[in-house]
């Protein structure tokens, strides 16, 4: 069973809170919350079997958030005694009481029940950072050396992060939380060079909320993924190049996991759908007065939002505002239906409740309107992958995501992959590359034909969602099936500009 790291909980965490939250009463606070956090984080790389990289860093320190006279007031610091936390939370109303004298609304946060010595501790086997570190670079080291010893790999890059988050919130309505969440995420990637050009490949293997044990065949199968990745990229090297048109789609999760992210997730967070992140990240074509209205896409579309998905980044018990962990409808039967929320936000909107979307990726940041697992469902009794490609006469299967575009409102988009299989009167018939799809939003959700039954979903995601000013980090997974789409415009990425 997993167990809280000493050197967090071994702390005086109760104490330094209960200092700042007493101080912030006695200066009259209507609201204080307080954050203390250690994220340790590693990594390894290694190129061609040799270590180019090896970080272990570790973030630790305190934040204090309060409002008063209406208005949000935030500090933060590294040092963690009782006298720093008052003074934490005196910088905090401070900041405060200059902010209320520049705007003119009042801040509310829909009401959360209290959790009074609540605890959470995500799922590890083996914690990474007990792993002795001579392990972990051979098994990175071993696993490049099989890619490297192939016909045709002639250079091979391995990878991986693991990261521990520990988080004690408390706040003056009496809940006091104490969590802990390990992920890694592991990449490799074969390279060939030849007349042809320069080509990769690299694995599929998505970011886990496990332990050292997703290296080892928790979840993935790395030694056989290995196994068929020089096969793969030499065919790759040899592929036509694809014409481009307009094709049926089936598209693997490891792909549309990023077309949700991108399309989807971000177009449904409502701080951007109400123009706060308008000046950085954009905005949103699915605005508020949509909601309940907006045909997303097709009536087979069922999208979620989540925090409680075993082995999702985003997965925790309570958000940064002590929120419970909980699932929700963003998209169902194809209709938006809801948004992501924090508390303030849910208060604005007249909504009794946040669903837990808020995040600070460390000590020193406020926490943002973030989001959660955001996941398409698969159709209950649905077909296989196999069987989605059965249906298809003339189309593409797209494997693995790579790059992508999209406008500042998530409307138009442009994704590629790693691997494109053409298919012919329900088969797959080789390679090609150079394959993008090009979509509106709405068409390529509206062109949803068929979803994957529950033995085709996979939860993928990525561990550097960006967002906000300054900048911060989220961990987010997505849940999908395999799923058809039909009549999606297909670029050649190679000519013309990529124009079809």
């Amino acid at each position: 069973m997993p167990e809280f790291d000493a050197q967090f909980i071994d702390m005086p965490l109760q104490a330094l809170s209960d200092a700042a939250l007493q101080r912030t009463a006695d200066l009259g606070t209507r609201h204080a919350d307080v954050r203390i956090e250690r994220i340790r984080t590693g990594a390894h790389a290694l190129r061609d079997g040799a270590l180019e990289r090896s970080v272990d860093d570790v973030t630790l320190g305190m934040a204090v958030r309060v409002i008063h006279e209406g208005s949000w007031g935030f500090a933060a610091g590294i040092t963690l005694t009782p006298d720093a936390a008052v003074a934490l939370a005196e910088q905090a109303v401070t900041t405060a009481k200059v902010s209320a004298a520049l705007t003119s609304g009042r801040v509310e946060l829909a009401p959360e029940p209290v959790y009074a010595q609540a605890t959470w501790i995500g799922p590890c086997d083996r914690n990474p950072f007990k792993v002795p570190e001579a392990e972990r670079i051979g098994r990175l080291r071993e696993l490049s050396a099989r890619l490297l010893a192939s016909d045709g790999v002639d250079h091979a890059d391995a990878r991986v992060t693991f990261v521990q988050e520990n988080t004690f919130y408390a706040d003056l309505a009496g809940s006091s939380i104490t969590q802990q969440r390990i992920w890694v995420d592991p990449e490799f990637t074969a390279l060939s060079v030849s007349d042809a050009g320069f080509s990769s490949m690299r694995t599929l293997a998505p970011p886990t909320g496990r332990g050292w044990e997703a290296l080892t065949g928790a979840g993935w199968d790395f030694d056989a993924e290995i196994a068929e990745l020089p096969e793969l990229l030499a065919e790759h090297v040899k592929a036509p190049s694809v014409d481009p048109g307009r094709y049926d789609l089936v598209i693997d999760p490891t792909n549309l996991w990023l077309t949700i992210h991108e399309s989807v997730a971000h177009a449904t967070e409502l701080d951007r759908a109400l123009g706060y992140e308008a000046a950085y990240a954009g905005t949103s074509f699915a605005t508020p007065d949509q909601l309940g209205l907006l045909r997303y896409g097709s009536e087979l579309m069922n999208v979620t939002g989540d925090r409680v998905t075993p082995h999702g980044l985003a997965t925790i018990g309570w958000d940064d505002e002590g929120v419970a962990a909980q699932t929700f409808d963003i998209v169902r039967g194809g209709v938006l239906v809801g948004f992501q929320l924090n508390r303030q936000m849910a208060a604005e909107q007249g909504l009794p409740r946040s669903n837990g979307c808020a995040y600070a990726d460390s000590p020193g940041h406020f926490p943002l309107q973030r989001m959660p697992n955001v996941s398409l469902q698969p159709a209950p009794d649905g077909p296989s992958t196999e069987e989605l490609i059965g249906q298809v006469s003339d189309g593409i299967y797209v494997v693995g995501d790579k790059s992508w575009s999209i406008d500042m409102q998530r409307y138009n988009f442009q994704f590629t992959g790693q691997r494109f299989f053409r298919i012919r009167n329900g088969r797959l018939d080789g390679q090609v590359r150079d394959v993008a799809y090009q979509a509106t939003t709405t068409d390529f959700w509206r062109s949803l034909r068929a979803l994957g039954g529950p033995q085709t979903w996979l939860l993928h995601g990525a561990p550097n969602c960006g967002k906000g000013q300054p900048g911060q980090l989220a961990p987010v997974s997505h849940g999908c099936p395999s799923a058809l789409f039909t009549g999606v415009n297909v670029l050649n990425t190679r000519t013309d500009g990529g124009r079809a």
